[in-house]
C-alpha cells in the first residue's frame, strides 16, 4: 500500500507537468495568432486574396507574414498545423482530472455536507457535465443566436454562471472550479477538433481539387476562435486555483467564479485592442482591479449579506479559551480533525506523507502552522478535504476567532 500510494503520488506529478506544458505551448500559440491577426496591416500590392501583412523582427532574423482570409490561390507546398497543442492539453488535464479527483473521489471530489452521493456518481456526473456543455455550446452556436456573436457571448457567460452555481451544489469548492476549468477547456479544445481544423481541411481539400473555397467555413471558425480567446485567461485561473482557498471554498465562491470570467474578458479586451492598434483602453484595467477588489470582500463572507455574527455559535468555554490566548481547544480540534494526514506517521488510508510536509501533532506544529490553519480551515473550507473528517461550523469559528484575537492580535 505504501509503495502504490509514492507511485501515484508521482503519477500525479508527471502528468500535472505534461498538462502544465502541454498548455503552455496550447496558450502561446494562441496568443501569438491572435496578436498576429488584429496587427494585420493592408497595404498596396499584396497578393490576390490577402488581407494583410504583418512584418516581425524576432531572434535576429525579420519575419514577413500574409493572411488570406479564405485561401491562396494554389496550395502551398508545405504547410504547418496548429491542433496537437489543443489536444494534448485536453487528453492530459483530463488525465489529472482523472489521476486526482477520480482517483481521490472521497477526498477531492466529494463534500457528503454539500452533497451525499458516492464516487460513482459523482465521477458519472462530471464526465456528464463535460458532454453536455460541448453539446449545447455547439448547438447555441449554430442557432440563430449564433449570428449575433457578442449576443451569443453574452447568453454563453450566463450558461458559465449557472455551470459555476451547479457545480457547487454538487461538489467539493477545489473541484467546483477545476470542473468549471475542464467545462470550459472542453468547449474550447472541442472547438478546435471539431469545428476549426475541419473546416480548414475542407479549404485543402477545394485548394487541391481546384475548387473555389467556400468563405463560410473560415467565418464559423473565426468565431470559434474568438471564443476561445476570451476564454484563455478564466481556464488559467480555474487551472491555479486550488492554491487559494479563499476562491474556491467560501460561501461565495460560485459568484467570484463569474467575476473571474469577467475579469478575463477586460484583460484581453486591453491585450486585443492594443494589438489591432486601436489605442490603450486603460480603463479595463481599472475595471479588472475592481471586480478583483469584490472578490476579495467576497471571500471573507461579509456580514453584510449573510447577516450571521463572527462568534455567535461559539461556547462560553471556547469564548473563555480565546479571550485568555489559550488554545486548548483550538489543539483539540486540529489533532481531532487534522492529524490524522497530517503527522509524520498518517492513519488515513491512502496518504503515505503528510501533505506539504505540514504536521500538525505537537503544540509547536499548531502554532507554526496557525496561518494555513486560519486560511484552509477557518476562513474556508479547503481543509479536510471534502470535510471527510465533519469539521463543524462551530470549529471553524474557534479557529478564526483563535487566529484573530490572539494569534495576528499579538
Amino acid at each position: 500500500m505504501y509503495e502504490y500510494a509514492i507511485a501515484w503520488e508521482w503519477l500525479n506529478f508527471a502528468v500535472r507537468w505534461l498538462h502544465v506544458i502541454t498548455a503552455i505551448a496550447w496558450i502561446g500559440s494562441s496568443f501569438y495568432f491572435i496578436a498576429l491577426d488584429l496587427g494585420l496591416v493592408k497595404r498596396p500590392g499584396l497578393p490576390v486574396g490577402a488581407y494583410g501583412e504583418e512584418w516581425q523582427v524576432h531572434g535576429g532574423g525579420f519575419y514577413h507574414i500574409q493572411k488570406y482570409l479564405v485561401a491562396p490561390a494554389s496550395m502551398p507546398e508545405h504547410l504547418t498545423w496548429f491542433k496537437w497543442e489543443s489536444y494534448a492539453t485536453w487528453l492530459s488535464g483530463f488525465a489529472l482530472l482523472a489521476v486526482v479527483y477520480y482517483g481521490g473521489a472521497d477526498l477531492f471530489l466529494i463534500d457528503r455536507t454539500v452533497l451525499d452521493i458516492e464516487p460513482w456518481q459523482a465521477i458519472c456526473l462530471s464526465l456528464a457535465s463535460l458532454a453536455v456543455g460541448w453539446i449545447l455550446y455547439d448547438l447555441l452556436c449554430k442557432s440563430p443566436l449564433g449570428k449575433n456573436t457578442w449576443g451569443l457571448m453574452v447568453f454563453l457567460y450566463l450558461v458559465l454562471i449557472a455551470m459555476a452555481w451547479g457545480y457547487t451544489q454538487i461538489f467539493t469548492g477545489r473541484a467546483a472550479f477545476l470542473h468549471l476549468g475542464a467545462f470550459t477547456a472542453t468547449i474550447m479544445s472541442a472547438n478546435v477538433f471539431f469545428i476549426i481544423i475541419p473546416n480548414q481541411k475542407i479549404v485543402v481539400a477545394d485548394l487541391i481539387a481546384g475548387r473555389t473555397p467556400d468563405p463560410k467555413y473560415g467565418v464559423i471558425a473565426k468565431q470559434r476562435s474568438l471564443h476561445n480567446n476570451y476564454l484563455t485567461l478564466p481556464v488559467i485561473f480555474f487551472m491555479l486555483s486550488n492554491h487559494y482557498p479563499l476562491a474556491f471554498a467560501t460561501e461565495f465562491n460560485w459568484i467570484i467564479a463569474a467575476l473571474v470570467f469577467l475579469m478575463g474578458v477586460t484583460i484581453r479586451h486591453w491585450f486585443n485592442t492594443t494589438h489591432a492598434r486601436k489605442g490603450k483602453p486603460t480603463w479595463t484595467w481599472l475595471v479588472t482591479v475592481l471586480l478583483f477588489i469584490v472578490i476579495m470582500w467576497l471571500s471573507t463572507v461579509p456580514k453584510v449579506l449573510t447577516g450571521e455574527e463572527e462568534q455567535a455559535s461559539l461556547s462560553q468555554r471556547e469564548q473563555t479559551f480565546v479571550a485568555n490566548g489559550h488554545f486548548e481547544a483550538v489543539r483539540d480540534v486540529v489533532q481531532g480533525r487534522c492529524s490524522m494526514c497530517h503527522a509524520a506517521e498518517p492513519v488515513w488510508e491512502g496518504i503515505a506523507r503528510a501533505p506539504k510536509n505540514v504536521k500538525l501533532e505537537t503544540d509547536g506544529e499548531i502554532a507554526a502552522h496557525a496561518r494555513e490553519i486560519y486560511l484552509q480551515a477557518g476562513r474556508s473550507h479547503a481543509m479536510p478535504p471534502g470535510n471527510i473528517t465533519d469539521l463543524s461550523p462551530e470549529e471553524r469559528k474557534l479557529l478564526v476567532a483563535w487566529y484573530e484575537t490572539t494569534v495576528e492580535g499579538k
